[in-house]
């Protein structure tokens, strides 16, 4: 058994080695001058219960909400100027939901880094799509705090950058069941059809959809009913929209940047 030494900590029952740090750091896109900002922006309340009187990552959840908005809002605005607004707060809302950042936060690995309570860690809390965003926010939070507007808004562009391009091109929407609605009609056919299955035991189940519209179907899998319902509208979209224009490339959320929304970086 490793043990707790100043290089290492324990984390939810776990040690995480004094690697763990640099390897997040860098599939992040960020080194921590201020190590602390890092360990709050990773510390659950699970876990700070289990620990009195230790900070949890609320505040830094606030922040980095706050922080993910303004960067987002800044980049589709002087990206996309014949947007409307009411089109600027959808494309926004998609880029800065639970499912986005959840998603982005499995890629680089940050349920494994995160300070769990017991409780939490063995119920899969590491990779809760709930808790993944909320860290996600946290740690843009503390990096906005340790570097500035301008490593916030390279680090969220950065890990984004599919996202957004997806977005501007019209290529995603959160809310696929809405978009399948809107093309049945568009095409005079029925409502979308779903069907739900689900399958594991009661802490970790997966459900599975599929949904048929105007002769074509699709499928989806996910943690909650809704994810899978609207991956598998997702699919079933894609089919309805296969032979459409395409749709010229913006610039890439990952080009350089001229402008870091908040001014200087200091």
């Amino acid at each position: 058994m490793t043990t707790c030494t100043p290089d290492s900590e324990v984390r939810g029952g776990r040690t995480i080695e004094s690697d763990a740090r640099p390897e997040f750091c860098a599939r992040l896109g960020h080194t921590f001058v201020d190590d602390a900002l890092f360990d709050l922006s990773v510390r659950h309340r699970s876990w700070c219960a289990e620990h009195g009187g230790v900070e949890s990552n609320e505040r830094l959840e606030f922040l980095g909400d706050a922080v993910l908005g303004v960067v987002v809002t800044d980049f589709l605005f002087r990206q996309a100027p014949g947007m409307s607004e009411g089109v600027l707060a959808r494309r926004r809302s998609e880029l800065v939901n639970a499912t986005t950042l959840a998603r982005v936060a499995r890629r680089i690995g940050l349920g494994e880094v995160l300070a769990l309570g017991r409780g939490e860690d063995i119920t899969g809390g590491r990779d809760k799509t709930s808790i993944l965003a909320d860290a996600m926010e946290a740690v843009f939070g503390a990096v906005y705090l340790d570097g500035g507007a301008g490593a916030a808004t390279h680090v969220i562009l950065d890990l984004l950058a599919d996202d957004i391009d997806g977005v501007l091109r019209g290529e995603r929407d959160s809310d696929h069941k809405s978009r399948l609605q809107e093309l049945a009609a568009q095409r005079s056919a029925d409502l979308p059809r779903y069907e739900l299955s689900e399958t594991g035991p009661e802490h970790d189940k997966r459900f599975t959809a599929t949904v048929t519209v105007a002769g074509v179907g699709g499928s989806g899998t996910g943690r909650t009913k809704k994810e899978a319902e609207q991956a598998a509208a997702r699919e079933a979209a894609e089919h309805l929209l296969r032979d459409g224009d395409p749709v010229s490339a913006p610039r890439r959320a990952t080009d350089p940047i001229d402008h870091a929304p908040g001014g200087d970086d200091g």
